[in-house]
């Protein structure tokens, strides 16, 4: 079986720009050492990418902060995290789940099972998307989230989302990879 990484939106932004927060600021280490444990050919990071004009989209018009407006800092991968994934596959994505990655990932099923790790930003809103994406896409494969290397808007809605996850049976749990 292979065990792939999903590294969900670590980027200045949500880490310390824009609508950084404190525990995310405190898994980039984590993360970048979860990462380090698996071969780069076995990791897909994403990448929240909005265009100039993010304020007037529906996403903007409830969630009025700029933010991972793609070409700017605010965008880039967190440099530590960016440094531990030295030529993972970067999907961009515009919006909280990828259906990119559930399609990426699905193909690589078909040539040999996988089991999936998350990690990353934010827990309560892209986490939990892409989480449920890939029960929706591959229903049969394992799904993990650790999260310990996951932050989320606030403490309460990190668990909120854990929780969620859990009922939708994925797995909530250290790795031991």
């Amino acid at each position: 079986m292979k065990k792939i990484l999903v590294v969900v939106d670590m980027q200045n932004d949500f880490i310390d720009g824009s609508l950084g927060t404190k525990e995310a600021e405190a898994i980039v280490e984590p993360v970048a050492a979860k990462i380090m444990t698996y071969p780069t050919e076995n990791i897909y990071a994403t990448r929240d990418t909005h265009p100039v004009n993010y304020l007037d989209t529906q996403e903007g018009k409830k969630l009025p902060v700029e933010h991972c407006i793609e070409g700017t800092f605010g965008w880039e991968i967190n440099e530590k995290v960016a440094a531990a994934l030295k030529h993972a596959v970067i999907i961009n994505k515009p919006t909280f789940g990828s259906e990119i990655l559930a399609e990426t990932l699905a193909e690589e099923n078909k040539k040999e099972e996988i089991a999936v790790e998350l990690v990353g930003l934010c827990t309560d809103i892209c986490v939990v998307s892409n989480a449920l994406l890939l029960k929706a896409k591959m229903p049969e494969i394992s799904i993990m989230v650790d999260p310990s290397c996951c932050a989320g808007v606030t403490p309460e809605t990190h668990d909120a989302a854990l929780q969620t996850m859990k009922m939708c049976q994925i797995e909530i749990e250290r790795s031991e990879k």
